[in-house]
């Protein structure tokens, strides 16, 4: 037979990738037979019958319904997406959004909070946690496997917050050991413009796209790079703050007259029907944003920037006098659209690096953010937890 089944050697190893193996397969929205199962995975019958009854013992599988035929019908098993769960949290200055989601990403509940704008660190601490709490409590048979956060701020490797210009009073926070506390389970901190563009490459605007620039454009801005179809951090997670440059001006009046508008939605339909003070408005803004944004094109060459956060509602009336100022002044100008999530890319963002982490976690491997599906993570009785490391937060309801 020439399939991947393993023999000799480590047979907690072999354990392991011989799951590994029946659970990339079982990711499918089609339940499968044990005959499917072992020609899809290139393995014996006899090795799919033994990992598939631990993982249903495990709660990872279940049988199915057979399906109507003549004479006995093969059983059939699906994945159980729902056996675990992962929490995600766009955390800004005025507030927090949640989005609950299960091992494929499907988003099943989403809620936000307001949080204090005087408060202590520990006050806006406090009131993120309520409101995560809040979101679990109306969902009793969620089984927690991790939750990441995304924050207005340059964060390093391991979740602590080295600067945030929006939130000072976390400068040095470590945030991450913080959150892990929350809900038991381990927690993980990414600043929320590469969380969009990990969002946007998984599932909205950058799908077709392995270096593209991902900006927020709303109240506040930032921006972060997905190069080579990987989020490109920097040595101490500070790439894509063009911001901190004074003379680009994204602090500036221009930009001020646009994000802090009464209605900017308003003030961006006013331009695109030929309001000439509102046009003369956003075209101010577009051209200083451009300007920052061709400093990390001219260096990077990407194919796509994709414009989120509040004002990529409005489309084409904001990426339009964006591109025609990049148009001028970069030597070969990428494409520019708007976001396909809007305000939901950052939570949708700290679903998928949550995804990432549990999966790396439990099934051993990294995801290579290809957009697809993440591989399923090995239940830890089916290896040991001597190959995969500590034991997950929750365990599988049985």
């Amino acid at each position: 037979m020439n399939g991947t089944a393993l023999t000799g050697g480590d047979p907690t190893l072999l354990r392991r990738l011989n799951t590994e193996a029946v659970l990339r397969v079982l990711r499918t929205p089609h339940p499968m037979t044990l005959t499917q199962i072992g020609k899809a995975a290139g393995l014996s019958r006899q090795t799919v019958d033994v990992v598939i009854d631990e993982l249903a013992e495990g709660g990872w599988i279940e049988e199915v319904a057979p399906e109507k035929t003549v004479g006995r019908p093969a059983r059939r098993y699906r994945f159980r997406a729902e056996g675990r769960h992962v929490l995600g949290i766009d955390i800004g200055v005025t507030g927090a959004s949640y989005a609950l989601a299960d091992l494929d990403g499907t988003v099943l509940a989403s809620s936000r909070v307001e949080t204090p704008a005087d408060g202590t660190a520990g006050d806006r601490l406090e009131a993120v946690r309520l409101g995560g709490a809040s979101l679990l409590a109306d969902r009793p048979d969620v089984r927690l496997g991790g939750l990441a956060l995304g924050v207005p701020a340059i964060v390093d490797a391991h979740g602590l917050i080295r600067l945030s210009t929006p939130l000072p009073e976390w400068n040095g926070l470590d945030l991450a050991a913080e959150a892990s506390t929350w809900f038991d389970c381990p927690a993980h901190v990414e600043n929320d413009a590469n969380l969009a563009a990990l969002a946007e490459h998984w599932r909205g605007a950058a799908r077709d796209s392995t270096d593209f620039i991902q900006l927020i454009a709303g109240r506040r801005s930032g921006a972060g790079m997905m190069l080579g179809g990987r989020l490109h951090r920097g040595r101490g997670g500070a790439a894509g703050e063009i911001g901190a440059l004074d003379v680009l001006g994204w602090e500036s009046e221009a930009i001020d007259a646009i994000r802090n508008a009464p209605d900017p939605a308003a003030l961006l339909a006013d331009a695109r029907t030929g309001d000439k003070a509102a046009a003369g408005r956003v075209d101010r803004y577009a051209r200083v944003v451009a300007q920052g944004l061709a400093a990390m094109i001219l260096t990077v060459n990407p194919d796509l920037v994709v414009i989120g956060g509040g004002l990529s509602r409005a489309g084409e009336a904001v990426t339009g006098p964006i591109r025609t100022h990049l148009d001028r002044i970069c030597l070969d100008p990428p494409e520019v659209v708007a976001s396909e999530l809007g305000t939901e890319a950052v939570s949708l963002g700290a679903v998928r690096l949550a995804l990432e982490h549990l999966n790396a976690r439990l099934f051993g491997s990294h995801s290579t953010s290809s957009g697809g599906l993440l591989p399923s993570p090995v239940p830890p009785g089916a290896a040991g937890t001597g190959a995969l490391g500590p034991r997950p937060c929750a365990e599988v309801p049985r």
